[in-house]
């Protein structure tokens, strides 16, 4: 089911800059990210592409990103992201007046991520750990970005299935934009590539 879609002036500039956020544990080796890598390797090899590492601090993690892309067009510029990464690409986007595509976006972090306070293990390696310190759920609060402005900037893909976060609660973060929201699959949109990647590419003007 996709709502209702606000004019984006995607054919008129497409995107030539692309930035990919991975969610919390999670790194550019997670499976979307390298999805989206492939996909613009091989058809978009034009295309600026940056996947970053993230740090476990916010306030670290955007100032990284606020100035790895200083140099970018905004007008040419799109963020993916993905649970935490999709709330960084909601402040991305909103410091940034460029295109961002949510996947199953986190809208509460600082709630979310306060009973994980302590020692993590990476996902993608179980031998790599770092702190989730008490101050960074500050910092999530206060980068909360508020209410989407221009929300035709925004396309939200949003499962019924996550195991992880409420999809009433991301469906009424995103009113307004578009989105399409899935009646079951998961927090990893395990069908992402075959289903909704092509929808993802056309709405940033590929």
């Amino acid at each position: 089911m996709t709502w209702p879609q606000p004019e984006t002036p995607t054919a008129q500039h497409p995107v030539t800059h692309l930035l990919y956020l991975h969610g919390f544990r999670s790194s550019p080796q997670s499976t979307k990210a390298t999805q989206v890598a492939r996909r613009m390797r091989e058809r978009h090899p034009g295309v600026s592409w940056w996947c970053p590492q993230l740090p476990p601090s916010p306030a670290d993690a955007m100032t990284l990103l606020m100035q790895g892309t200083q140099a970018w067009p905004r007008e040419r510029m799109g963020v993916i992201g993905s649970s935490l990464g999709g709330f960084y690409a909601m402040c991305v986007a909103q410091a940034s007046d460029c295109r961002a595509v949510l996947l199953n976006p986190a809208v509460h972090p600082e709630r979310d991520l306060a009973g994980h306070i302590g020692e993590q293990i990476a996902w993608h390696d179980p031998n790599e750990r770092f702190f989730f310190e008490p101050r960074y759920v500050d910092e999530l609060r206060a980068l909360q970005p508020g209410p989407l402005t221009r929300v035709e900037r925004y396309f939200a893909v949003i499962a019924k299935g996550d195991e992880v976060l409420d999809w009433r609660e991301m469906a009424q973060r995103c009113a307004g934009a578009r989105v399409k929201l899935l009646e079951g699959s998961d927090h990893a949109l395990s069908d992402f590539e075959t289903a909704h990647l092509d929808e993802v590419t056309a709405f940033l003007g590929l």
